[in-house]
């Protein structure tokens, strides 16, 4: 029962819809400016409903290319067959019938908008996952929950506008990590991903120029929020970390012998500690604006 519980959770890629369920926690107490965890609750687990429906049925369609980037996950989906599309649709539907709970159009709208972005990145025959507009996609991943949010609080603001490019521009460069991790896999398949079109050093150097580009945007928002000190010392910590693994990596990037084999290590190695750092940005997130509204701790 633990081991369909692990293989449940792969493949609804849990982790995904707990950043954004993060993410819609800390947004719903910045645009209520109040802590309202209730509302907050309610609309992180729309979002995590939604998107992780939306995981499913990308890892339902992903199952022979999972089968070289994550053969347990692969394994699982092969396991639950047709059961896996109507699980992907009944967490969908779940979103949609949370989000018509709240009798505002704008969600529904905006809930609406996120499902149709996750069907034609994943399904065929589109399947705009495999090329170079991937990260445009993937950017409505994190910006469209952001939006949910705002709506139901009826708050757009410059504020607002300034958290859903960084949200959205968050999960557009993961989408890149993620096709660094699965170069292999993608060249095979024949996809016209970013690393694939530009080359994999250029498309390396691109996502590593585009995540240090996130890092004065995530200043902004802080600003424009009146963010805990927590959240500057935090985002301090984790530009650190990577800075000082390019350093640990940097024959792997810079050197002459440096080859596809050395690149495509290098892309795992940061691809995971991408993960990390968006978890413990998102977690970030949600706790300075915890402790932004509540006032527990002196700014």
């Amino acid at each position: 029962m633990l081991q369909d519980f692990r293989g449940l959770v792969q493949f609804i890629s849990a982790e995904r819809g707990l950043m954004l369920f993060m993410i819609s926690v800390g947004t719903a107490f910045l645009t209520l400016q109040s802590l309202a965890w209730f509302q907050a609750v309610f609309l992180g687990s729309i979002v995590f409903c939604g998107w992780s429906g939306l995981d499913a049925l990308n890892n339902f369609y992903d199952v022979d290319l999972d089968v070289i980037s994550d053969p347990s996950r692969a394994n699982y989906t092969r396991k639950l067959g047709k059961l896996g599309l109507l699980i992907a649709i009944g967490f969908a539907a779940l979103s949609l019938g949370l989000g018509a709970f709240t009798l505002m159009p704008l969600v529904v709208l905006f809930i609406m908008v996120g499902i149709l972005f996750g069907v034609l990145y994943s399904v065929p025959p589109l399947r705009l996952k495999q090329t170079v507009g991937k990260p445009l996609v993937n950017f409505t991943v994190g910006a469209i929950p952001v939006l949910i949010v705002s709506a139901f609080s009826n708050s757009f603001s410059v504020n607002v506008v300034a958290l859903v490019f960084l949200i959205g521009a968050t999960t557009a460069v993961n989408s890149l990590w993620e096709d660094l991790a699965d170069f292999d896999s993608d060249f095979n398949s024949g996809a016209k991903t970013v690393p694939i079109v530009l080359g994999l050093r250029k498309g390396l150097f691109l996502t590593l120029a585009m995540g240090y580009g996130l890092i004065p945007l995530m200043v902004l928002v802080g600003v424009l929020f009146q963010l805990h000190l927590i959240y500057y010392f935090i985002l301090s910590a984790l530009t650190l970390f990577v800075s000082l693994r390019l350093v640990q990596k940097r024959r792997n990037l810079f050197g002459n012998k440096a080859g596809t084999k050395e690149l495509l290590e290098l892309g795992h190695v940061l691809a995971k500690d991408f993960v990390v750092v968006a978890i413990v940005q998102t977690l970030s997130l949600m706790f300075s604006s915890y402790l932004t509204i509540s006032h527990i701790l002196p700014m």
